[in-house]
């Protein structure tokens, strides 16, 4: 059974990894003042953060359509029996109903779609334990199985300079970003039922830091071992400098860096900040 492995732009997975373990990747795109960029084809993170700086107007994302899906899949049936296709949460974007629509519309070709719940290198956990799987020759129900129990042991929570990003993009409720603009707070974001909420009200960036780093610690403490990673959004000496940090009191937890890019950077905004982490 060759099973393919899909995910979309935001999983933020390299170039290389995704060489290494044969992952396809289809891009969202942004568009900045009437130009659309395919992120991490035509457009870096750092381009896209300067670029912001340098325009008045806030930038769009789109996501793929659904014949760039349909295209894709079509090309694998040739070599494989089948394809998991792992995307962002379909509570901020169309992009998982995107890949489902296309997998109805090739014929002769089982196409399973998973929705991650969630976005970034954390959705990225879920694309590369699927590719290792893959490669091992497990099927993709098997596949899907696993992710499904991976599931409850997947945590993320981010750290945002301007709720505002957020708001004006529809990611989160008028209400709540201005009551965080009000209290000049910097709240703890999660993910609930599919879409990015408050997890708790925090006055400074440093103590909304050291909370998430709590979170953290409350699983490390259970776990005998587990992968997190550090996110940031064009901030990288800061989260270098959190990510050893963190490596040192946590020895127990294998952890890497990432970054927000172009997609989720324009809900989120420059200076962003995330700890996501799963049980090995």
């Amino acid at each position: 059974m060759r099973t393919a492995i899909v995910t979309d732009s935001t999983a933020y997975i390299t170039p290389e990894e995704r060489a290494r373990l044969n992952i396809r990747m289809i891009p969202l795109s942004v568009n900045l003042a009437g130009e659309l960029f395919a992120e991490e084809i035509d457009i870096t993170a750092s381009e896209f953060y300067d670029k912001v700086r340098s325009t008045k107007e806030f930038p769009k994302t789109t996501q793929p359509p659904v014949g760039e899906f349909a295209s894709l899949f079509e090309e694998l049936a040739k070599d494989y029996d089948e394809v998991v296709s792992i995307h962002l949460s379909s509570g901020i974007s169309g992009t998982y109903q995107g890949a489902v629509q296309a997998g109805e519309m090739v014929e002769d070709f089982d196409v399973y779609t998973f929705d991650s719940e969630i976005s970034c290198a954390v959705q990225g956990f879920y694309v590369l334990r699927a590719a290792e799987m893959a490669a091992q020759g497990f099927s993709a129900k098997e596949i899907l199985a696993a992710l499904a129990e991976m599931q409850q042991y997947i945590r993320a929570y981010f750290i945002v300079d301007d709720l505002a990003h957020l708001q004006r993009g529809g990611r989160l409720s008028a209400a709540a970003a201005l009551i965080g603009g009000l209290l000049q707070v910097k709240p703890v974001l999660h993910f609930v039922d599919k879409v990015i909420v408050p997890f708790e009200k925090i006055r400074t960036r440093k103590k909304a830091l050291k909370r998430a780093e709590e979170l953290l610690a409350q699983d490390a403490s259970k776990y005998e071992a587990m992968d997190a990673v550090v996110i940031h959004g064009n901030c990288q000496a800061e989260a270098e400098e959190w990510m050893a940090q963190l490596a040192t009191s946590y020895p127990n937890v294998n952890f890497k860096l990432s970054y927000f890019g172009p997609v989720i950077g324009t809900h989120l905004g420059e200076g962003a900040m995330g700890l996501g982490w799963t049980k090995k």
